[in-house]
């Protein structure tokens, strides 16, 4: 699998279907969950993903917003490079483009990944997304 490095919808980020290389590349404990990024709802439900009735149209409305369901973390790209990313592999692992518990540094970023997708604006590190933990009762935010 490779290692894709793009700026996401929110900051610069590493994608790859392959959860284990993420993790060695992130010098992370490989039992903690990376983020299931989709490319539309139609995706998220085909993977057999299920969302609380009272809790959909928050998730239809959410823009940068990544949120975690029965502890499985998810979000759905909106129309960005970021989704034409993912548009053929349809859903990616995620996580944001650094050593762990560091900045983003291009140089690293750049050694570490196999295709590195970068429009004229280029990459910039921002804000990470907010973070929802939803369930049939409750909303909380956790970040």
């Amino acid at each position: 699998m490779s290692i894709i490095l793009t700026q996401t919808d929110t900051t610069v980020g590493f994608l790859s279907q392959s959860s284990e290389e993420l993790s060695e590349i992130k010098s992370r404990n490989s039992k903690k969950a990376f983020i299931k990024v989709y490319a539309t709802f139609a995706h998220f439900k085909d993977d057999f993903n299920r969302v609380p009735r009272s809790k959909r149209n928050l998730l239809r409305r959410s823009h940068q917003t990544t949120f975690i369901v029965k502890n499985r973390s998810f979000r759905v790209a909106s129309h960005t490079l970021y989704s034409e990313v993912l548009r053929e592999t349809h859903w990616n692992y995620s996580t944001s483009a650094n050593a762990a518990g560091k900045n983003f540094e291009r140089e690293f970023c750049e050694s570490k990944a196999d295709i590195i997708v970068e429009d004229k604006n280029g990459l910039r590190e921002n804000s990470a997304s907010k973070l929802i933990k939803i369930n049939q009762y409750k909303t909380r935010r956790l970040r």
